[in-house]
């Protein structure tokens, strides 16, 4: 219950009084008299409404010594019934709002879990690997700073709209990546992470259904996410997409996302979440790793290397052009990226150009480059897993 109705009941109370950090500490207020009374009591005809009463309530109290005017009119706000504003969906609005233009973008994943999510600060703390008290600082900040502008609550004007549904995209896609394989830790994924930026996407997909951008970002994280269970093997190794049981893959998220993707491509312009969304559809369809059509990918990602440039495009371009035209094209496109100073320290560029050297036969650089990727990487599995490679690689081919 917390989870699904503490966002549309800060939505109203947003709605109304416009103040982010007040309102959102009436709604703890809320949910914890709520936690004391509904055990005993009951839960209330409108569970939503209850919760926007005793929040006003509360806002009410804490603003009683602001002045006469301010208390006359908030009184009479808080006996109100809480009427429509109770049950209209401002959902959209709130994603909007915690992506406003005036935040970073740490600070946009950060309020987007708290006042979205419904996640404890301790909680986004521990999955992004900070202490709990500089989470807070920085959820604090965000509320200020929107404050600070004056941010208004409701939707942006339609020449505005198209900027602020990509950053709250942008937002969700680095969440579900964090929860897809955690920056650091000893687990490789953070499962209830990933399954927030799914839940998350899903209502915006819900909102937004003709959008064909907001449609492929949800068909990329079900596609995705179908591979978790075949990621670990039961030791709790690393196990690459070429090697996992497909067996095990979740089917039905699969058959959803292919659906997704199918509808959005046709409907509009083409952008970078269809296309990666259509890249993992095709791995998602090949029976086995060896029936992957792999022109087709090379194909895809010369599309999006085409939309968004990127040394990180770039790289999964090079992956599926070596499993096309053989590994010294790949390392082509690989080796002018060990420059790139956004991949300085990505333990990934230099795991791919492992995996390119061993396939060409240069053992003694792929041990190198795999011993180079251990030490980059920052997850417990994923560093086992290259320097386990990394000692394979000293053998030449198996």
């Amino acid at each position: 219950m917390w989870r699904e109705e503490s966002p549309h009941v800060l939505a109203a109370l947003l709605r109304r009084y416009g103040d982010f950090e007040a309102c959102e500490d009436a709604v703890q207020e809320a949910l914890l008299a709520a936690a004391r009374q509904w055990p005993g009591d009951g839960l209330p005809d409108s569970p939503r409404g209850w919760l926007v009463t005793v929040a006003s309530r509360r806002l009410v109290d804490q603003r009683r010594a602001e002045g006469a005017r301010e208390r006359r009119e908030l009184a009479d706000a808080a006996l109100a019934e809480p009427g429509p504003a109770a049950e209209r969906d401002d959902s959209l609005a709130l994603l909007l709002l915690c992506c406003h233009p005036a935040l970073s973008r740490p600070s946009q994943v950060a309020l987007t879990l708290r006042a979205v999510g419904g996640l404890t600060t301790d909680r986004i703390a521990r999955a992004f690997l900070v202490p709990e008290s500089t989470m807070a600082q920085r959820i604090s900040r965000a509320k200020a700073r929107l404050r600070q502008v004056d941010a208004p609550f409701g939707l942006p004007s339609p020449t505005e709209l198209p900027a602020r549904v990509e950053a709250v995209a942008h937002v969700l896609y680095l969440i579900f990546t964090e929860g897809h394989t955690a920056t650091g830790g000893s687990g490789l994924t953070d499962v209830s992470l990933a399954a927030e930026a799914v839940r998350l996407t899903r209502r915006l997909h819900d909102l937004l259904p003709q959008a064909p951008e907001v449609s492929g970002l949800l068909a990329l994280m079900l596609l995705t996410d179908a591979r978790r269970p075949a990621r670990l093997d039961p030791h709790g190794a690393l196990v690459l997409l070429a090697d996992q049981d497909r067996s095990v893959w979740r089917g039905d998220l699969i058959d959803e996302g292919v659906r997704l993707v199918e509808a959005a491509l046709p409907t509009g312009r083409v952008g970078a979440y269809q296309l990666q969304a259509a890249i993992a559809a095709v791995h998602a369809e090949a029976a086995t790793a060896a029936e992957t059509d792999w022109a087709q990918i090379e194909v895809l990602y010369g599309m999006l290397a085409a939309l968004t440039p990127g040394p990180v495009v770039t790289l999964n371009h090079a992956v599926a052009v070596a499993e096309v035209h053989g590994p010294g094209a790949g390392l082509a496109m690989v080796e002018p990226l060990r420059g790139d100073p956004a991949l300085r320290h990505s333990h990934r560029l230099h795991a791919v150009r492992a995996h390119l050297l061993a396939r060409a036969g240069r053992y003694d650089e792929a041990r190198e480059a795999y011993a180079e990727a251990a030490r980059l990487a920052t997850n417990v599995p994923e560093q086992r897993y290259l320097w386990a490679r990394s000692v394979d690689a000293s053998s030449g081919p198996a």
